[in-house]
């Protein structure tokens, strides 16, 4: 029975030693634990609020403030087992390392996301925008964290990761609310030059898209081979760009055909001449 007294006795001073020893130290951590988190959720809010007035992408937000929540939470979890005593410089090493090999192994997948980030935050372009991009040109249907998906003139889909575009040359046509189509109408050597300017002038002044201020441009461009060749140019708004721009080309095939002004086409002359 004294020996069973004696070994209680002995247990019970080593806890009142470790509750002496680290009591505190939990006692802190908790209430540090307790502090960090509400710390943590306010600061999610108050990031939440900063990106609505920023006008950042809806579908961004939610990510970036769950990539946020959760790094924070691992500080403060490492910080507060580093209060009690747990030494966390082999943990952090082997962390860093795993996260080392995990970007390396997904390097092309981080890129686009990166990239997506970029794009969301800072907006090149956005849904609707007809944009010229890799090779690729369409209306930008969506923008994901991966990729952007365009759709095309002829009604195709096309996903272009978000790494090269956000690095690579972009044109984005929906920018501007006005744009300049720009022709180069050729006629033959020997046609009536004036007249020429003259027909073009009055096509596009009487086209109601055509603005006139900047008002209309007609110069003659070059003296080709095979034609005199007018450049031509004309400001409209951007929505009317295409529709202009086919509709001019028609009525001047048509108008210099009916005013006797040819529109010439490559061609050669040979002469053979007879030595004997």
């Amino acid at each position: 029975m004294k020996l069973f007294e004696k070994e209680a006795s002995s247990y019970l001073d080593v806890i009142i030693e470790y509750a002496q020893i680290y009591g505190l130290k939990v006692l802190g951590a908790l209430l540090a634990l307790v502090i960090g988190l509400w710390l943590i959720k306010w600061a999610i809010k108050a990031i939440n609020g900063i990106m609505v007035r920023a006008n950042v992408a809806e579908s961004l937000r939610p990510f970036l403030l769950s990539l946020t929540g959760t790094l924070l939470k691992v500080m403060l979890g490492i910080s507060i087992l580093s209060m009690v005593g747990i030494v966390m410089t082999s943990f952090i090493a082997i962390l860093a390392s795993a996260g080392l090999a995990v970007g390396m192994a997904l390097s092309g997948t981080l890129q686009n996301f990166a990239g997506g980030v970029m794009i969301l935050l800072f907006k090149p372009f956005k849904v609707g925008d007809y944009i010229d991009a890799q090779g690729y040109n369409g209306v930008v249907k969506e923008i994901q964290i991966f990729v952007t998906i365009l759709t095309t003139a002829d009604n195709k889909t096309i996903l272009i990761p978000n790494g090269g575009l956000s690095n690579g040359a972009m044109t984005n046509y929906s920018t501007q609310a006005t744009r300049r189509v720009d022709w180069v109408f050729g006629i033959g050597y020997g046609d009536d030059l004036n007249k020429a300017k003259e027909i073009l002038t009055n096509i596009l002044n009487a086209d109601s898209r055509v603005l006139q201020d900047p008002a209309v441009f007609i110069g003659l461009a070059e003296l080709a081979d095979s034609s005199v060749n007018l450049a031509v140019r004309a400001w409209v708004n951007a929505p009317d760009y295409w529709g202009v721009f086919y509709d001019a080309n028609e009525k001047v095939y048509n108008e210099f055909n009916a005013s006797g002004i040819n529109i010439p086409f490559p061609q050669m002359d040979v002469h053979v001449h007879n030595t004997k």
